[in-house]
């Protein structure tokens, strides 16, 4: 089984102006990202998709893969997908954002254990346990519940599910926005378009749920430094990624 790590990139964040090339303990961000999946022993190669001829710089400099794409693609995925397409030989595709520097090569284990254990999900993601009721509530925490095979029910920006009753023990989790694909279904899913629930939530991944595909939860025990804010950049100077 091939995997191909796509790590999509753009200058253009509006949130944090040039947001890859940004310093973290020393280093450019996209930097960081590229040679923690690059650690995974899994991964047969990775790729940083990018229109900046800036981050490709930085990438080379490193004798690692860059390919160049459109800076009119919209999504993240439709980066990934554009060089997926090229690449034939791949069987899963993951689509590692550029600003998860503190992504660890055991999460990238975690998300693709489900390919090699012999199961064929369209998708598989990341998540871990709440870790206290301010989560629950704060709508930049995507939460997901699953059902009983592990496979996501629903995500939301919103405390999902309602609690009637007081269910402590309920399993809520927070979703990461790292994904694998099987490369066919990548290729199959930037071509849909895009549904009502997705563009209410502004969440992308509902876009599969809602046209009955299957994402399957991998839970992990800890979560990362995504890197939107300067706050963010901030607390990632100082970051322990143990």
């Amino acid at each position: 089984m091939k995997i191909i790590c796509i790590i999509p990139s753009r200058l253009g964040s509006t949130r944090l102006a040039r947001k890859p090339l940004l310093a973290i303990q020393g280093k450019p961000m996209i930097q960081m990202v590229y040679e923690n999946a690059r650690a995974c022993k899994l991964i047969n190669q990775v790729i940083v998709a990018t229109d900046s001829s800036e981050i490709a710089t930085i990438i080379e400099s490193l004798q690692g893969t860059v390919e160049l794409t459109d800076t009119n693609l919209k999504t993240g995925s439709d980066r990934v997908a554009a060089v997926a397409k090229k690449h034939g030989d791949a069987d899963i595709i993951i689509n590692l954002q550029g600003d998860e520097p503190f992504i660890k090569p055991s999460m990238l284990e975690t998300l693709v254990a489900p390919y090699l254990e012999g199961d064929t999900p369209e998708m598989t993601t990341l998540a871990y346990h709440l870790t206290g009721p301010e989560e629950y509530d704060d709508p930049g925490v995507v939460k997901v519940v699953t059902d009983l095979k592990g496979n996501a029910l629903y995500f939301s920006r919103a405390p999902i599910p309602h609690r009637r009753n007081d269910v402590t023990s309920l399993p809520v989790y927070h979703h990461m926005g790292i994904y694998a694909f099987r490369r066919d279904f990548l290729l199959q899913f930037t071509q849909l378009p895009q549904t009502p629930l997705e563009l209410t939530e502004s969440l992308e991944q509902l876009r599969a749920l809602e046209n009955g595909y299957r994402i399957r939860l991998c839970l992990v025990n800890e979560k990362t430094l995504e890197i939107n804010t300067q706050e963010d950049l901030a607390k990632a100077q100082y970051f322990k990624n143990t």
